[in-house]
């Protein structure tokens, strides 16, 4: 005759042998959501470790749902989060200084390192991995490049010229552009052209020098290829020689160096008076402060930064590194390229970091469109640039009170919407 007591055990050995063992640590990310990035996150990447990870990748809605209800109850399952700058900055104050974390002498990016503190003089996330947008040239537009210009320090007085004798020599325009209407020619303009010229992409957009920005742009595209307003993968381009010299996402130019390893280079976008602006996409790896677990989770967030880390995280999810390393020589043609731009780039002394728009929601298409419209109006339709930004800027402005959101780098932190001067 079976006791209760014998009952409970059954049962208990039941729900042991149908339930899953429950992990070590749980890293709950917005990142590596393909299920074939998320499965090499787990046997490739984070197998090293040296304890039971459980990776789980989530959309950004579901994301902040659970850390928000953990913090809520004072306690929680996750021990590490995965997310961009932007998933970060609405949880700050629920997240765990970083600071002292050991990372073993790993050289990360101190630009990034920087954006990590999210304005609070603590370390809430350190960098994890990046992507985003360089240059590309065929090796024949090297002997046009003006004297004394460095490739990976090149000005953009340097870049009109070098288009221009390039244009001169062939008898046509070889510069491309992603224009087209599936072109990214918008994040430009945002985390490129003006942070490069206005230490800005919202405050200062209809400043004085948002207006030189416009006015070299407008210099540059004298020396474009006029079927760049068609262009939205500027691997095709070069390919077919119709270009030269491209601005794209690494991930639109990798077919170019893969095909054709031999022909390209890859280089750093170019420097104005206010530095070199670019838009790095920056995905951070932080700790909440719910963690069940908080010396195991500091020993996965140090870990995740080490060299040998770093590089099976950019083969399971084309993602860069932040820190310092040297890529193996099996990587293919197109990462080796854009690595070494990306480390010239993000190292610079000059390096002017300017995140992608954040606390926009359902708006964000609205404020793209203010950056193609100026493009549109000034360069292709040559109108007044002064005329045009002061226009444009009340289109923006309304966005920003629309929206509420604050500022982001390069911007100065705001309390509230986002001023447009």
């Amino acid at each position: 005759m079976r006791t209760w007591k014998t009952y409970l055990l059954l049962t208990a050995a039941l729900t042991l042998a149908t339930s899953p063992a429950k992990a070590d640590l749980l890293f709950w990310s917005t990142q590596a959501k393909p299920v074939e990035e998320t499965q090499k996150m787990r046997d490739n990447v984070l197998a090293g470790f040296g304890e039971t990870v459980d990776y789980q990748a989530s959309d950004g809605g579901p994301w902040l749902t659970r850390i928000q209800a953990e913090t809520q109850a004072g306690s929680g399952t996750i021990a590490v989060l995965g997310g961009l700058h932007g998933d970060f900055t609405s949880i700050s104050a629920n997240l765990a200084d970083l600071g002292a974390v050991d990372l073993g002498g790993a050289a990360v990016n101190p630009n990034f390192m920087a954006l990590g503190q999210l304005g609070s003089g603590e370390q809430k996330y350190l960098p994890w991995m990046q992507a985003t947008y360089i240059m590309a040239a065929n090796k024949k537009a090297l002997p046009y490049l003006p004297a004394g210009a460095d490739l990976n320090a090149l000005t953009y007085d340097q870049l009109i010229a070098w288009s221009k004798a390039v244009a001169e020599a062939t008898g046509g325009p070889k510069f491309g552009f992603p224009a087209g209407p599936k072109g990214l020619k918008h994040r430009f303009f945002q985390g490129y052209l003006l942070p490069s010229f206005a230490e800005s992409t919202v405050t200062k957009f209809r400043s004085a020098e948002a207006e030189q920005a416009w006015t070299k742009f407008k210099d540059l595209w004298s020396y474009t290829n006029p079927a760049s307003t068609g262009y939205g993968f500027l691997q095709e381009q070069l390919l077919t020689e119709e270009v030269w010299i491209a601005f794209d996402h690494t991930a639109r130019l990798a077919d170019a160096f893969n095909q054709k390893p031999d022909d390209f280079v890859a280089f750093p976008a170019p420097a104005g008076p206010a530095g070199r602006g670019f838009m790095p996409v920056v995905a951070g790896i932080a700790i909440p402060s719910t963690a069940p677990d908080m010396e195991k989770a500091k020993a996965l967030v140090a870990y995740m930064l080490k060299p040998e880390t770093q590089i099976a995280t950019l083969r399971a999810t084309n993602f860069f590194p932040v820190v310092d390393v040297t890529l193996p020589d099996d990587m293919p043609a197109s990462v080796k390229a854009s690595g070494a731009a990306i480390a010239a780039m993000t190292g610079a002394a000059d390096a002017k970091p300017a995140l992608l728009p954040m606390g926009l929601g359902e708006a964000g298409g609205k404020f793209n469109q203010v950056y193609i419209d100026t493009f549109e109006r000034i360069v292709l339709a040559n109108q007044d640039v002064r005329t045009v930004l002061d226009s444009q800027a009340e289109a923006l402005r309304a966005i920003m009170k629309e929206t509420g959101a604050p500022c982001w780098a390069p911007d100065k932190p705001s309390e509230g919407a986002c001023p447009v001067d």
